[in-house]
């Protein structure tokens, strides 16, 4: 035992007898580069979404608007329909 002012404590568990070597297959831990890779994939992820996203509205929301206000107004006759709201007394400067 060691004679100075503090004790051996590995004296007394026995940590002579851990083999190092059995430790050196552990992969060491990336800390460099990490955001950087995972915030590549969230972009990437992100933009595939937004692209998503705005196709379904564009063919699920946009297109079928543009059909539905081209039908009307290929079909309506806004003349017809001032004189039948004249006829109904709507406008009171237009007798």
């Amino acid at each position: 035992m060691h004679q100075g002012w503090a004790p051996e404590p590995w004296k007394d568990v026995g940590v002579e007898d851990i083999h190092y070597h059995e430790f050196s297959a552990l992969p060491k831990p990336q800390m460099h580069g990490l955001l950087a890779k995972r915030l590549r994939v969230h972009i990437v992820g992100a933009f595939i979404m937004a692209l998503g996203v705005a196709a379904s509205y564009k063919f699920g929301v946009a297109e079928p608007r543009k059909k539905v206000y081209a039908d009307f107004y290929r079909n309506n006759d806004s003349m017809k329909d001032f004189e039948e709201m004249r006829k109904a007394g709507i406008f009171q400067s237009a007798k």
